[in-house]
């Protein structure tokens, strides 16, 4: 396993060595003017979640607009996409989880954090993810995981980095879990068909879960910090050098847009079937993540010792100062 993180940090690596040699403008992270307004496009790279809702609320009432950006986002697979598509200058900003963009970090890529993106809500029992086994499952907490079988979106990523920390603060052995990867979206029907013993979902996999009998077990991201910063936006350290202004800008308006939907949640759900496929009962019952304007350092510092226990970094440590400044 610890061969597929390493491979993606090869990856971004020959990206960002393909984008260092770029010369035109629109290739070096820059971003377009369009018209004589003065008003500038900027594509931003995200995954189409729960999690980005203040994005699409920030563009709807205009935080965006009224700063002079034109916000043109791109939906991606997830980060592993994103990341390299921010260095090469595919999109002037991406949304990633903060363990990636660690990972991304101590590998040479030049990223840097630039607004909050999510956080957990601090619920244990009703986060916005939770591991999740059938009704009739015969674990009843995450220390009974050790010996089982569980599902994760991403191998040695944020997601079995954080079970493993419930399983340890529970009183199991986390060595002896198991992980397997499977996609939030397949995995209700992998759980209710008995393929993996349990399941770490996101919503709306979560909600769909439950629906068909799931019981939570264990809330990750909760369990190992109440405040746990789970995503943020961010940029390359290039285009931040280079154009410092749409930098502050762009962060402004991901700032207000994130009050704005922390103080109207039920705005938030309901602009999500404008750009994912949620709606009925699911929209109605899923669970919002937290959306706080700034990023809990305690927090990065925690989730980044595990990760280092768990051997993502391969023998670094991330400068979480520069990081996430």
């Amino acid at each position: 396993m610890r061969r597929r993180v390493l491979g993606l940090g090869a990856v971004l690596i020959t990206i960002l060595g393909a984008a260092g040699c770029g010369s035109s403008d629109s290739g070096s992270g820059g971003s377009s003017a369009s018209g004589g307004g003065g008003t500038t496009t900027v594509k931003v790279g995200i995954i189409p979640i729960v999690d980005v809702a203040p994005l699409y609320l920030g563009q709807r009432e205009g935080f965006f607009s009224s700063r002079g950006i034109k916000l043109e986002t791109v939906s991606a697979q997830g980060g592993a996409a994103i990341i390299p598509g921010v260095v090469s200058g595919q999109f002037q900003f991406g949304f990633s989880n903060t363990t990636s963009l660690m990972v991304a970090q101590v590998k040479g890529v030049p990223v840097t954090s630039v607004a909050n993106g999510a956080a957990t809500n601090g619920k244990v029992g009703a986060d916005v993810t939770g591991v999740a086994v059938r009704k009739d499952s015969t674990v009843k907490s995450a220390k009974d995981l050790a010996g089982h079988t569980v599902a994760v979106n991403t191998l040695q990523n944020i997601g079995d980095t954080t079970v493993r920390e419930s399983v340890r603060r529970a009183g199991g052995d986390p060595a002896g879990v198991k992980f397997v990867e499977i996609p939030f979206d397949q995995m209700p029907a992998a759980l209710d068909g008995g393929r993996v013993d349990a399941a770490w979902m996101g919503e709306p996999a979560q909600t769909i879960a439950k629906a068909q009998g799931a019981r939570i077990v264990a809330s990750p991201f909760a369990e190992t910090d109440p405040k746990l910063t789970v995503a943020t936006y961010f940029t390359s350290t290039r285009l931040a050098e280079q154009k410092p202004d749409l930098v502050k800008r762009f962060t402004e308006a991901v700032t207000e847009s994130l009050r704005y939907a922390s103080a109207h949640p039920d705005e938030a759900r309901q602009i999500l079937p404008t750009y994912t496929r949620i709606s009925g009962d699911i929209l109605k019952n899923l669970t919002l993540p937290s959306w706080p304007p700034q990023v809990d350092m305690a927090s990065l510092e925690k989730l980044a010792s595990l990760s280092e226990k768990d051997g993502l970094f391969g023998g670094k440590k991330p400068d979480l100062d520069s990081l996430f400044p």
